[in-house]
């Protein structure tokens, strides 16, 4: 399986071929209803949830609406600190940013901290082609990353493999990129998690160069903020002698007033932690504590695009916590892998489209990839009103004339130009209205193309008469009586 998601299908075909792995449904069930559920407790410790939640959609709004001036505060203070500022229009910009910093250093590999900003861009892709290795220090990702595979969740990209899975995994793979897997491996979590952090070890010891993303960034003080759970990250951040981090433009907070809110929601949301094993934050550059040489890389990458849109620059106040995967219905069936994004899930299907376009089959079919239940709206911590913002770029797709089922279109738009015809002529519309009463008893219980649908539901039964002439006979027996 190809490690990247170039020349994927659309959602509809992609989802067909997940839903009919059985392993595949079961793990994502059982993972998904775990996290849901300790997330459910989590939350319920905080009697004020919903205060922080409107508090960080408050102040998320507010620094996009100005995020020109914070991004530029942001950069004096990195400057001021010791540290130098790169800024990438789109994904091959950052990649060569980041490809000549590493070069510059001589250095052959790189260690990584999870990153979904250099997993959108295919930074390592990109760093491959130039002769040198990026290596995911992150379980879950060490563990797609040996399995040649792609993540397919926020929170735990792996959440597709099961343990024994992961075993087979390390026992075939680890060797090729490293310390190889102890023999007699077993499916044990605590020996996977040794086997991994023997692995990783060395790499932590022998790198020079790291690559981190950022959870925040506070353009009061220039200090980025990484939440982990594992220490990887506080051991790629600290070890080696250059530091690069790429980061979504949207990640600035003001103020650290403001990072409070975050630390408070998007551990309880994630994990289901009152707060992250690690939360390590880095300021520039310090004589004899940490690297010596640190760049930041603010990656834009379509988020301006997004930033345009009234209803859709909303989805720039993620900050990938992933509750949303956890309640999604469609998510637990289809999986990850279905969205043929690094953002899967309800946020990756109004995230997607909005930076990457709706041009293709596979980007315009996201925005369909949802039951509009309305569940991610009620857990994200930023309130992000996720169904709104589908329903307006359903209406894109169509307005740009891509529709999520190309072979249907024009039966589509046929049947949409029909029925706004008929709506035009009150006339006409009155005499089918007639027919159809008229005929109800002949009319099929499952109409041709609608068996799935109507298969769980029942159709309406036409009355004898309708509406209008129900009440064009009340008014004239009222006038004749009066």
């Amino acid at each position: 399986m190809s490690g990247t998601f170039l020349g994927m299908p659309a959602f509809p075909e992609a989802a067909g071929a997940a839903v009919a792995d059985p392993v595949l449904r079961a793990n994502l069930r059982h993972a998904t209803h775990t996290i849901r559920a300790k997330r459910e407790r989590a939350v319920a410790e905080l009697a004020d949830w919903e205060e922080l939640r409107q508090a960080g959609k408050e102040i998320k709004d507010r620094t996009l609406r100005r995020l020109d001036v914070y991004l530029l505060r942001l950069e004096e203070a990195v400057v001021a600190a010791g540290g130098t500022v790169h800024w990438a229009e789109d994904a091959e910009e950052a990649n060569r940013i980041v490809t000549g910093l590493v070069e510059a250093t001589g250095e052959r590999e790189v260690v990584k901290v999870k990153s979904m900003a250099t997993q959108e861009t295919g930074l390592n892709e990109a760093l491959a082609a130039a002769g040198i290795a990026a290596y995911e220090t992150d379980l879950a990702e060490l563990i797609v990353q040996l399995g040649d595979d792609r993540p397919s969740h926020i929170l735990v990209p792996a959440i597709h493999r099961n343990r024994g899975e992961v075993r087979d995994i390390f026992r075939e793979r680890m060797g090729d990129f490293g310390r190889p897997a102890p023999e007699g491996l077993t499916d044990e979590p605590a020996e996977l998690a040794e086997a991994a952090r023997l692995h990783l070890r060395e790499k932590f010891l022998r790198a020079r160069v790291g690559i981190s993303g950022a959870n925040f960034m506070v353009a009061e003080t220039g200090t980025l903020v990484v939440v982990e759970s594992e220490g990887n990250g506080r051991m790629c951040l600290t070890l080696p002698e250059t530091l690069i981090s790429v980061v979504g433009v949207e990640k600035v907070v003001p103020t650290w007033r403001d990072l409070e809110v975050f630390l408070q929601t998007l551990p309880r949301s994630s994990t289901a932690e009152r707060m992250n094993p690690y939360t390590s934050m880095w300021t520039g550059t310090a004589d004899g504590d940490g690297p010596r040489a640190f760049h930041l890389v603010l990656l834009d990458n379509g988020r301006t695009a997004a930033l345009a849109d009234a209803t859709g620059r909303q989805a720039l106040r993620c900050i990938r916590c992933s509750a949303c995967l956890n309640v999604c219905p469609v998510y637990e069936r289809a999986g990850g892998h279905a969205y043929g994004s690094v953002y899967p899930g309800p946020i990756g299907a109004i995230l997607t489209p909005q930076l990457r376009g709706t041009v293709s089959e596979l980007d315009a079919s996201l925005p369909y990839a949802s039951s509009l239940c309305g569940a991610c709206y009620e857990v994200c911590p930023v309130a992000i009103d996720i169904p709104e913002v589908l329903v307006a770029l359903r209406e894109r797709v169509v307005a740009e004339g891509g529709s999520p089922h190309r072979s249907g279109h024009r039966l589509e738009r046929a049947a949409m130009a029909a029925a706004t015809w008929v709506f035009d002529h009150p006339a006409a519309l009155a005499a089918g209205e007639r027919l159809a009463s008229a005929t109800r008893r002949l009319h099929p219980s499952r109409p041709l193309g609608a068996g799935a649908w109507t298969e769980g539901r029942s159709l309406p039964e036409l009355p004898e008469r309708s509406f209008r002439d129900w009440w064009r006979r009340r008014t004239r027996d009222g006038e004749e009586g009066s």
